[in-house]
């Protein structure tokens, strides 16, 4: 059964890997609330409203960021071009009583400020999903986002392959990373809600029993 309160933590091997549409799927399979502690760059069109546009669910709730920057950088950066500071005790998880999707940015080592990163966010109790896409190298970078998160007692959910398959390699990853395989989102000409909804079908039971 889904622990009524769980937490799923979505991060990527890197950047553009598609976090936000596999944040939006497994929201969708939860029913869950959504939340993206630090948003740097288009606070117009942010993760927060496209997630929101791709849920069907009525019961989910989409929670503000801690840090809204304005500019698309590493949130460091971006911070220091607003004249703020970002640090995780000033990052406060939203109060809920239904499962919680958190969408990082980026990879895990992105840095927040000098000496804090994305993975100094994630809590012990969090499942943490890694979405994984092909390209030279994402072996690697998939293997040491694993790596790194076993070096540091987090609690590896599984794993998410987007993009068009390519069986050698996530044979490979499954192999050596011992990490669950949720599914996979294929190279759809759009996602919108009812390709997510579908998504959410076909994960929701590999999701529930993370």
């Amino acid at each position: 059964m889904k622990d009524k309160q769980a937490t799923y933590f979505i991060t990527g091997i890197s950047t553009d890997v598609g976090k936000t549409v596999a944040a939006a799927i497994v929201t969708e399979a939860l029913q869950a609330d959504y939340w993206k502690p630090v948003q740097a760059g288009d606070l117009d069109n942010s993760d927060t409203h496209k997630v929101k546009r791709l849920v069907k669910s009525e019961i989910s709730q989409y929670h503000d960021n801690s840090f809204a920057l304005n500019t698309p950088m590493s949130p460091h950066a971006a911070a220091a071009i607003d004249n703020v500071t970002v640090t995780v005790d000033k990052i406060k998880r939203p109060e809920t009583t239904n499962s919680l999707v958190i969408e990082g940015a980026g990879g895990l080592l992105v840095p927040i400020n000098q000496t804090e990163t994305i993975a100094d966010v994630i809590s012990p109790t969090d499942k943490v999903i890694v979405v994984s896409r092909h390209y030279l190298g994402s072996i690697n970078h998939t293997l040491m986002t694993i790596e790194l998160l076993k070096a540091r007692n987090l609690e590896i959910g599984g794993i998410i392959f987007s993009g068009d398959e390519h069986p050698t390699t996530e044979s490979i990853i499954k192999k050596m990373s011992g990490a669950t395989v949720i599914g996979r989102i294929d190279e759809e000409p759009y996602f919108d809600e009812n390709v997510i909804a579908e998504y959410a079908e076909r994960f929701r039971e590999s999701v529930i029993n993370l």
